[in-house]
């Protein structure tokens, strides 16, 4: 009788998994079907759609795994023992990898450049004709910090509300 709570949420949660690996796939399908039929013009909108679609699903992927590997509580673990500067290190990284997330970002978080703001380069968030604009690195690191305490803490209930 002690283990039908874990069974149930571990069908539960494979179910889910498999709701978001389909969801990925759909994403991924529709946009590339929206574009070979020449519905969508813009590449980067195909191609964001479809980034996000590949993510979805490797998370998706992973959560299946750990659902039926039951490795939630390291999960949840690592969430939360990621340190800030390893997040900074992480967010950095990702930063520099794309043009296109940095314009983006900027313009979702009305912020210019990471780490600093260079009057000398162009910025699309609404705060650089003013010259008010702060650094991304603490708004994405606030949002980033709060993300995974979020996840860890949840799921470390879930496990400790499991056995």
């Amino acid at each position: 009788m002690g283990f039908a709570g874990f069974t149930c949420s571990k069908h539960s949660l494979c179910a889910l998994n498999i709701l978001y690996v389909m969801v990925s796939l759909l994403m991924i399908g529709i946009a590339a079907w929206g574009k070979w039929f020449g519905l969508v013009s813009s590449f980067q909108v195909v191609g964001g759609i479809i980034g996000v679609g590949v993510f979805l699903f490797f998370v998706a992927l992973a959560g299946l795994i750990g659902a039926m590997k039951h490795h939630q509580f390291s999960v949840s673990s690592a969430c939360l023992a990621i340190n800030r500067e390893q997040q900074d290190h992480l967010l950095e990284v990702g930063w520099n990898n794309s043009q296109s997330t940095q314009r983006d970002v900027e313009k979702s978080l009305n912020c210019c450049g990471f780490k600093q703001v260079d009057p000398n380069l162009t910025c699309d968030a609404a705060c650089f004709p003013n010259h008010s604009c702060l650094p991304c690195a603490d708004k994405i690191q606030e949002n980033a910090g709060e993300a995974l305490h979020f996840v860890g803490g949840i799921g470390l209930f879930f496990s400790f509300t499991e056995v």
